[in-house]
């Protein structure tokens, strides 16, 4: 590979790390709110998986198992919902075939 083209490569390699960044900053900034139980449970996350918020319905305090099947369903909706946003940010800034971990 010519001296140019190497230089050329680096400064792809840059700009696409400076993007990434961007993006995740970004990302950190976008809130993702998970529920189950028809709303009785929200969960509000960031999208860096940093918990904001949790709102319990108060009809569901009698019952602690179901109460807490209600946080665990909660939770796994927000983390899907994180996964699904941060894969459509990322979405072309990387080339296709490299995976990295978001």
């Amino acid at each position: 590979m010519s001296k140019g083209g190497m230089g050329n490569l680096m400064k792809q390699a840059q700009m696409m790390q400076a993007n990434l960044k961007k993006a995740q900053d970004e990302l950190a900034n976008i809130n993702i709110e998970g529920s189950s139980g028809n709303g009785l449970v929200k969960i509000l996350m960031s999208c860096k998986n940093d918990i904001k918020k949790i709102d319990i319905d108060p009809s569901l305090l009698d019952d602690k198992e179901m109460l807490e099947d209600l946080i665990i369903v909660a939770l796994k909706d927000a983390f899907q919902k994180i996964e699904t946003t941060s894969s459509e940010k990322m979405n072309g800034l990387v080339p296709p075939g490299m995976n990295l971990p978001f």
